[in-house]
């Protein structure tokens, strides 16, 4: 059987998964004719992630007849003005031509809810886990653009697990080498523990496969 083929796919991303599908594109898996990204951390602007995301799947649409987006969905947009427009309403918007990648949010993409519930057993004891993925700490400013030290002391101490990055690319062992000072200081902003657990990309490349298999 030949491998599937993105070639004919462009991939419309939020910018927090650009170092995962950058990753797969580097090795060969990921022949995309294009990916397009929308500045990382967009959840908390909803507006502005629809605004951009509609422009880049129109721009994709000049490009390839398949698009691909890859965001999740409930926790991804939500919509205070109108609580019915969802990421999932958006997306068929857009066409037959437009699919998106079955996930609730980034973390969810590189590891399932049963994998995260194993993975916080063995690393947290089973205590409430703040999931990240590297975008998380490469685009900290984004993420967590009008977060002040208040509002995180409101949200990340009751994830009495800590903060576990789900990473697929090796990226938080570099960052710790290169950067030991700054991941110390994000730990502290934080107010919790960070932690890396290494995984592989196999959920992400499945749920890319599943959607391209499908147009």
């Amino acid at each position: 059987m030949d491998p599937i083929s993105f070639s004919d796919i462009t991939i419309v991303s939020c910018g927090t998964l650009s170092l995962e599908l950058n990753y797969l594109k580097k090795t060969g898996f990921l022949n995309a004719r294009q990916i397009l990204y929308t500045t990382p951390g967009l959840h908390e602007s909803p507006r502005e992630l629809e605004r951009q995301l509609l422009r880049q799947i129109a721009k994709a649409k000049d490009t390839a007849g398949k698009i691909l987006v890859v965001y999740g969905g409930k926790f991804c947009y939500v919509n205070a003005d109108e609580p019915t427009r969802t990421m999932k309403t958006m997306v068929e918007e857009q066409g037959p031509s437009v699919r998106r990648i079955r996930a609730t949010h980034c973390a969810d993409m590189l590891a399932s809810e049963a994998e995260r519930e194993r993975i916080a057993q063995e690393m947290a004891g089973g205590e409430k886990v703040w999931w990240m993925t590297p975008g998380w700490i490469q685009f900290r400013h984004h993420v967590f653009k009008d977060w002040d030290k208040g509002l995180a002391n409101e949200n990340f101490p009751r994830h009495t697990g800590g903060a576990i990055v789900l990473d697929g690319i090796g990226y938080v062992d570099r960052y710790m080498a290169d950067h030991p000072e700054e991941f110390l200081e994000y730990s502290d902003w934080m107010g919790i523990p960070i932690q890396p657990f290494p995984i592989s990309l196999d959920r992400l490349k499945t749920l890319l496969l599943e959607e391209a298999t499908a147009f």
